[in-house]
């Protein structure tokens, strides 16, 4: 992790600097935080064994992640909020590279969502969408034709799903998607927590030329509950300086294009 050691704390202090640290780096090992710490490795598993059981983190082999349970909780507007300009600077970069005439394919998620209100002075653009959301954004814009899904709607989280949305989403064909997931893993592919979703993401990178996921680096290493499809599906991954380097690598290997902003 690279930080320094870090002086005397006593046990709230300690465990609240460890919950910064798994919100920074999304995965801590047991063995830094005792240097870090400059307390024995029983001490931190202990700790890491009370964050559990509050619900702040989740326990795994060697060290801790951080756990989405609080974030899945959240009202939509809530989620906005979270990692707000880190997601603002992935959906920046990402509009730059929007052409005109370009047609694309946006799933539900907040990165898209602040895509989409970065992509206002876009022209002649064509956007496939199952969420409402980025609808309402887009759909008074001059010069861009906003299609929205039909189908089942999920009013918790503005998006729709199901058999009505697959079939119409058959009769597209994009030349990019903007995917929003919850996880990207080397071993587990990409993935989300709303397994209502999931199809509707796979047929989405189906009727698509090039897949690109914009995520933060809280869902990088991460999996979610259903898979969407393996990391060699994508054609682009863009996250921030804050993600893991070394799950970056690991997917650059799969033969994903990494941009990180």
């Amino acid at each position: 992790m690279g930080e320094e050691r870090i002086g005397e704390l006593d046990v709230d202090q300690r465990r609240e600097k460890i919950l910064e640290l798994v919100s920074i780096r999304n995965k801590v090992k047991v063995s830094e935080l005792s240097r870090i710490f400059g307390t024995s490795e029983v001490t931190i598993r202990n700790d890491l064994s009370e964050l559990e059981a509050a619900g702040l983190l989740e326990r795994v082999h060697g060290g801790a992640v951080s756990t989405y349970r609080t974030y899945y909780n959240m009202t939509f507007n809530d989620r906005m909020k979270t990692n707000a300009d880190e997601k603002r600077r992935i959906a920046a970069s990402v509009a730059a590279q929007v052409t005109d005439g370009d047609t694309l394919l946006m799933s539900s998620g907040t990165t898209t969502l602040y895509l989409a209100r970065e992509l206002k002075n876009a022209r002649n653009v064509t956007v496939v969408t199952n969420s409402l959301a980025i609808a309402q954004e887009m759909g008074l814009l001059r010069d861009i034709l906003v299609i929205i899904l039909g189908g089942n709607l999920n009013a918790q989280y503005l998006f729709t799903y199901g058999d009505d949305t697959l079939n119409q989403l058959r009769q597209y064909k994009a030349d990019r998607l903007f995917l929003s997931v919850d996880g990207v893993s080397p071993e587990d592919g990409i993935t989300t927590y709303h397994h209502l979703e999931a199809e509707v993401n796979r047929q989405m990178i189906a009727r698509a030329k090039r897949t690109i996921i914009v995520a933060d680096h809280t869902k990088i290493g991460r999996t979610g509950f259903a898979h969407i499809g393996s990391v060699d599906s994508i054609d682009c991954l863009v996250t921030s300086n804050l993600a893991d380097s070394e799950v970056l690598q690991a997917i650059r290997e799969r033969g994903v294009e990494v941009r990180i902003v």
